[in-house]
């Protein structure tokens, strides 16, 4: 049922067409990339990039000194907040979904906290060292992954996936994990481990590499093709379960799959960029507020708006206070908020209205 109130940007937001902005965004993207590729620490001149990302795609690789710099070091990065991106903003479109809740993130069942707590482990303990480079993200995977896991086995015993027990759970089990991890750190001796924790907790693509980038490639592409397919069952559940239940919509196994899902995906993402916080809680809205709230029009949007929005936090964090970084969940922060406190003074946009 639609208010008075949300009739009006439900409409407007269906008049836009979608082909062009999504023409317009992939291609503010592409272009995004290879001009984030001259910013860092060694600026690069335009000419140079180019040259450099022309002759790789061409297979005749050009001779150049910044080659290294710009290929093996800069383009997975760039590649790995397109995706990052993308992926938190799925999320948390589908985390507001399944709680039906506008101040959903992607981290409010505590996957973000367990995640810090397996990475924390690695850092402090060498827990994991087996996997060299990739121990780090193998700890916040299986920690990110465990937290999903109590959280669904704890509301699950409570009655079911209700909005209300995944809210309560996610929010109890990330507190307690995240005292888990601070106890750790408390426990280190070494001042280096607990900046490096630090660091990691508040989100970073600085790692990325071209074999980092497959596991959120995978992600990303399954799940929110995933949520494509099943779109309109999305807008019932957005409708409310018992606006579902009467189209026809099996409430308590989309809330199971559509759980299972978002866990892994951000899962998969924290696992290699941190906990990159505001991302997944302030994109999936400025999308409704352009196409509507229709998962089909809005989920595309979505991803690539983040994926555009993330791209260029990332140049801020390592070009403000050059040579040094600034951790990417510091800028959205100080990007997010206001955007956020904007989007929540604009009467007439209402979370959840639908187009027709």
């Amino acid at each position: 049922m639609r208010t008075r109130g949300s009739a009006a940007p439900a409409r407007r937001g269906a008049r836009v067409a979608l082909t062009p902005v999504i023409i317009g965004l992939v291609v503010a993207i592409a272009v995004s990339i290879v001009l984030s590729l001259a910013f860092g620490s060694e600026r690069i001149p335009l000419a140079d990039v180019w040259a450099v990302v022309r002759g790789q795609l061409s297979g005749d690789p050009v001779s150049s000194p910044f080659a290294t710099i710009i290929w093996q070091l800069r383009m997975p990065r760039a590649l790995l907040a397109v995706l990052v991106g993308a992926g938190l903003s799925i999320g948390g479109a589908g985390m507001q979904t399944l709680v039906r809740n506008p101040l959903a993130e992607p981290y409010l069942l505590g996957i973000s906290s367990g995640a810090s707590v397996g990475a924390t482990a690695v850092l402090v303990f060498g827990v994991l060292a087996r996997f060299g480079v990739y121990s780090l993200s193998a700890g916040a995977l299986l920690g990110a992954l465990g937290a999903a896991g109590a959280v669904f086995g704890v509301s699950q015993a409570q009655g079911g996936l209700t909005p209300l027990r995944m809210v309560l759970s996610g929010v109890v089990l990330s507190s307690a994990f995240s005292a888990v991890a601070s106890f750790m750190v408390f426990l280190s001796d070494d001042n280096h481990a607990a900046t490096s924790v630090m660091f990691w907790m508040l989100g970073s693509v600085a790692g990325a590499s071209w074999e980092k980038l497959l596991l959120p490639l995978l992600a990303v592409a399954v799940v929110g093709t995933a949520m494509l397919a099943v779109s309109s069952w999305l807008d019932a559940l957005a409708a409310g379960p018992e606006t579902a239940a009467a189209l026809g919509v099996r409430v308590g196994a989309m809330r199971v799959g559509l759980f299972i899902g978002l866990g892994v995906l951000i899962g998969c993402l924290v696992a290699v960029s941190g906990g990159i916080g505001f991302v997944g809680l302030i994109v999936p809205h400025a999308a409704r507020m352009t196409v509507g709230s229709l998962h089909r029009r809005m989920l595309p949007i979505a991803a690539l708006v983040g994926s555009l929005f993330l791209l260029w936090v990332d140049v801020v964090s390592r070009v403000v206070v050059s040579p040094q970084e600034i951790p990417i969940g510091v800028v959205t922060g100080v990007i997010g908020a206001p955007v956020f406190l904007v989007l929540m003074g604009r009467r007439r946009y209402a979370f959840g209205s639908r187009d027709a």
